[in-house]
């Protein structure tokens, strides 16, 4: 009995801690935030920059169909693989091994695709790229979560389709400057696919000496080292905590749909970002994707003309990516949602009249409408997911919803070349807007407002009402 009790104590001073580093500030813990979503940078670079080189590789290996899908949604498959794992392992081994064993990841895989020999070679190479890929989202947003106050890691957590319009932007740009100076088409895929590790180790670096998150030490009773990091981040030694470390049953992994499962806010939170994660990354491997090709099919312009569409729609893309968390803090999740599906779902009937009626010069604007919902509507699946977890499941929660983006990608990258010949282009954007309008379904009757939930123990409750912001809401 004696033993129960202390037990009961330790987990709730153990509670007590992690309620107390979610509402600290640091400054520290703001550039930790910027690290992470910076690693999406890597992502946007590798999952833009082919699709833009995909006419090139078309051109030199006349792949069919599904060799195409398979090439170029390889790092989804892979990603779908590693962001199970990856958020598994985030949560028994640490935050920081699994982000410094994903840079190195990056590192290799992203300089091997520059050497691959044939159209399988790559596809093999990118499923193993998508591996880390997959792993670093979850281990991302589990530090923004960790090292971030409320409020602050929503709007943070919601800035990563910013970073991956400018990585869009930057590569458009990078292939435009090859393309200028003639560089030829085999070289030119190679060095574009190739230089994806180049940020990574950039990253590698910037991220060597970040410590692991204090709230994770303390879910493993590793106090000593929790007090250490707490004191060099926040300047607070948690006086709360003893000054020795504990021995701390592991958490039964399979027992995380329990536990969410007690708070109904959080369970209906969880199920709109599982749903918003599957229907974004469907939107954009299909839709987004393909638009290069399907501008070039249209022939609105030359290659030279057809990059610089591109730039201006992902110009507008990182704008919106920008605007959207500042209207998150403003007018909440859930009103970003209902906005954001819904101009999707509309753009999409645009484009597809765009395309039965051979309105084609009309199809680039339609394509920025889209990329503009798109951008909000994206954003805050893996927020949600991630803040809601309870602290000792976050890497797998996290994890296991980022496997719906990927999941979703792999299966739009393999068939949508296939759709668009069955259907044709109009008929295949048709198909398309059912998504959106599902998850904007979702938004409207399953998502509760979240800005401003916290954590208050291992199974949270959902607090601060009062300071939510208003609704925005196009009900």
């Amino acid at each position: 009995m004696a033993s129960t009790a202390h037990s009961a104590s330790m987990e709730q001073r153990m509670n007590s801690a992690i309620t107390h580093l979610i509402n600290k500030y640091s400054s520290g813990g703001n550039r930790i935030g910027w690290l992470m979503i910076a690693s999406i940078f890597i992502e946007a670079w590798d999952l833009y920059s082919i699709s833009f080189v995909l006419i090139f590789i078309k051109q030199i290996y006349h792949p069919n169909n599904l060799m195409l899908g398979l090439a170029s949604g390889g790092t989804q498959a892979g990603a779908l693989v590693g962001a199970m794992l990856g958020g598994w392992m985030t949560d028994k081994f640490g935050r920081r091994k699994v982000f410094m064993t994903t840079m190195v990841m990056f590192i290799i895989f992203g300089f091997a695709q520059a050497f691959a020999p044939n159209m399988m070679a790559l596809a093999i190479i990118r499923f193993f790229l998508g591996l880390p890929l997959g792993a670093d989202i979850a281990n991302g947003y589990t530090y923004i979560m960790e090292f971030m106050k409320k409020g602050d890691r929503e709007v943070m957590g919601n800035r990563w389709q910013f970073m991956f319009a400018v990585g869009e932007i930057i590569a458009i740009g990078v292939i435009l400057i090859f393309i200028l100076t003639k560089v030829n088409n085999d070289t030119l895929w190679r060095i574009i696919l190739g230089m994806s590790c180049l940020p990574a180790v950039i990253l590698f670096i910037l991220r060597w000496n970040l410590p692991e998150t204090a709230i994770w030490l303390i879910q493993k009773g590793r106090f000593v080292e929790a007090k250490k990091v707490s004191q060099q981040i926040y300047g607070d030694s948690l006086d709360m905590l003893p000054n020795e470390d504990v021995k701390v049953n592991r958490p039964n992994l399979g027992a995380f749909l329990r536990e969410i499962k007690k708070d109904r806010v959080a369970w209906k939170a969880t199920q709109f970002g599982w749903i918003s994660n599957f229907v974004q990354g469907f939107e954009f491997s299909t839709f987004s994707f393909y638009t290069p090709v399907i501008i070039a099919m249209l022939g609105v312009a030359g290659t030279t003309g057809n990059d610089l569409i591109m730039m201006v729609l992902y110009i507008i893309a990182a704008i919106s990516g920008w605007v959207g968390p500042l209207f998150t803090a403003k007018y909440g999740q859930r009103s970003l949602s209902l906005w954001g599906f819904g101009i999707v779902f509309i753009s999409l009937i645009l484009g597809a009249v765009a395309l039965f009626t051979g309105e084609k010069f009309l199809f680039p604007f339609v394509c920025a409408l889209m990329l503009w919902g798109h951008y909000w509507d994206a954003e805050n699946g893996m927020t949600i997911v991630t803040v809601v977890a309870p602290p000792k499941y976050r890497g797998t929660a996290s994890g296991f919803a980022y496997m719906f983006v990927k999941a979703a990608g792999f299966v739009g990258l393999l068939f949508f070349p296939t759709i668009i010949a069955d259907l044709g282009e109009g008929g295949a954007t048709l198909f398309v807007a059912i998504f959106p309008l599902i998850a904007w379904l979702a938004a409207k009757y399953i998502l509760p407002e979240m800005f401003g939930y916290e954590e208050t123990t291992f199974s949270p409750t959902y607090g601060d009402q009062e300071n939510a912001p208003p609704s925005l809401s196009i009900d």
